[in-house]
């Protein structure tokens, strides 16, 4: 899901902002699509997590799966609510699904800034022209 939502938005932003201009507006219009898409996408992903727990019957509650799903996915990992002794080992799969998937949205979104940013660059060497 992570991987379809990354490159459902690399392809939203491509399609509409030239990754070879610069400017103030434009670069803070893409920083903040990325970060608002990037938001959704993990909260989206924390409810299906809730959701199967819920659905599982794991944990009592809509809210207590959401937010042990949203405190488990972010690695906060309070313990105040946790999974009973059969289904506890799902807890660190589901930790680790959400480090590797904030690496995988910190890298996009660092791979989009470098190419959103280069300082010291005019437009032939930004172009790959020669200078």
């Amino acid at each position: 899901m992570h991987v379809a939502g990354l490159t459902a938005l690399l392809m939203i932003l491509s399609r509409g902002h030239d990754f070879s201009t610069t400017g103030f507006g434009a670069i803070i219009r893409v920083l903040l699509i990325m970060t608002g898409s990037l938001i959704v996408l993990h909260l989206t992903e924390i409810a299906l997590w809730g959701f199967f727990y819920l659905y599982q019957e794991y944990l009592p509650n809509a809210e207590s799966a959401l937010y042990f799903s949203g405190v488990t996915y972010t690695s906060i990992g309070y313990g105040d609510v946790v999974l009973t002794k059969p289904w506890r080992l799902i807890a660190p799969v589901q930790g680790l699904t959400g480090i590797l998937m904030s690496g995988l949205s910190a890298s996009v979104f660092f791979a989009v800034i470098r190419r959103l940013w280069r300082p010291g660059t005019n437009e032939a060497t930004a172009t790959g022209g020669n200078t």
